[in-house]
């Protein structure tokens, strides 16, 4: 038996099939529905329940909070109707939609950043153009592995797309890219995804907190906000625990020299040795460094217990959470931890 969906926000009305969630549906019908991880951690989904009831699959806290659950938010990843439903979409009227495109790419080049994050550079050989914007992410799949989902590092404007992966032990596709990923190889592309992207419209300062590879969507939003002739003031934060996990800190220093309007503040947690580096948690310093938000949009992405600890903090400052724009970046044995301590 199917239930009536109501998406508003989309003006479109879809049929749900038993078991089936709201995403599942609204993506099989070619709709672009705002989703991440399809996992329920990381609340790129959220949307408010209007009218009708749903059954809520396990999910992570950080991407629903209890509060916002006892308003009527959900998540459209873990949402199966019991009734036929109405659903409001949220932001969307910040948030451009661009066409979903699979596109077959070529490795142009490839960069060690640090000892565990690498640069690919790949030029798009077929399925193009691909619009997206600053801080969204694509899926990509290497011939033969299971598909990963990584942030565009460059601009939307520009013609090569540039990812910044991080090995990971263990993982299925680290041996790929450590020992055999070539220039000239080519693999398929899936995307955009995300709905942790620049707010063009947005006038007010601009956080930018990264973790990690998580430095790829805030160099992408960065840039773009900087290129687009944005003047309100921009703070960057850069996190890592020792100066080795640091990268691209001499190309944000020139963006710095050129822009005015940008500050970058290199994090270190676990620093060495001697260093004169900022050293400490990175929720910390934006405590310390932050008290009036007011007006402010913060972008973060990085590690999971980073991204919710400088969450948290900003909120203790005043910050909406609606203002906070988070891609926590999980891992497949994070998503897979997860599952398990929430009983799947």
């Amino acid at each position: 038996m199917s239930h009536t969906v109501i998406l508003r926000g989309m003006d479109a009305e879809i049929a749900v099939e038993a078991g089936e969630t709201i995403l599942d549906a609204a993506l099989r019908n070619g709709l672009p529905f705002p989703f991440g991880c399809q996992s329920g951690n990381c609340g790129a989904c959220k949307c408010a329940l209007v009218a009708g009831g749903v059954e809520l699959a396990p999910y992570s806290e950080f991407a629903l909070e209890e509060g916002e659950r006892l308003q009527g938010m959900i998540l459209g990843c873990r949402a199966i109707p019991l009734a036929d439903c109405t659903v409001a979409l949220l932001e969307t009227e910040e948030l451009e939609v661009h066409p979903a495109r699979e596109l077959d790419c070529r490795v142009v080049a490839i960069d060690d950043m640090t000892h565990d994050i690498r640069r690919l550079r790949l030029e798009i050989l077929s399925g193009g153009p691909f619009a997206f914007s600053a801080g969204q992410f694509a899926s990509l799949r290497f011939p033969g592995l299971p598909a990963r989902d990584y942030s565009m590092a460059n601009r939307p404007d520009e013609a090569l797309l540039e990812f910044h992966i991080r090995l990971v032990a263990g993982g299925a596709v680290t041996p790929h890219l450590r020992e055999r990923l070539k220039v000239g190889d080519t693999l398929r592309v899936s995307g955009p995804m995300g709905t942790s992207s620049w707010r063009r419209r947005h006038t007010g300062p601009i956080l930018a907190v990264a973790g990690g590879s998580g430095l790829a969507p805030i160099k992408s939003i960065v840039e773009t906000a900087l290129m687009s002739g944005a003047r309100q003031p921009i703070r960057l934060y850069v996190g890592g625990r020792a100066e080795r996990d640091l990268y691209l800190l001499d190309h944000f220093a020139a963006l710095a020299a050129r822009h005015s309007n940008l500050s970058v503040t290199p994090v270190l947690s676990q620093a060495d040795g001697p260093t004169e580096r900022r050293t400490g948690f990175l929720a910390d310093a934006l405590s310390a460094d932050l008290a009036d938000l007011d007006g402010w949009k913060a972008y973060l992405a990085g590690p999971p217990a980073m991204v919710e600890s400088c969450v948290d903090a900003l909120a203790m400052r005043g910050m909406a959470r609606g203002d906070c724009h988070a891609d926590a970046f999980y891992t497949e044995a994070d998503k897979q931890a997860l599952m398990r301590a929430m009983g799947r």
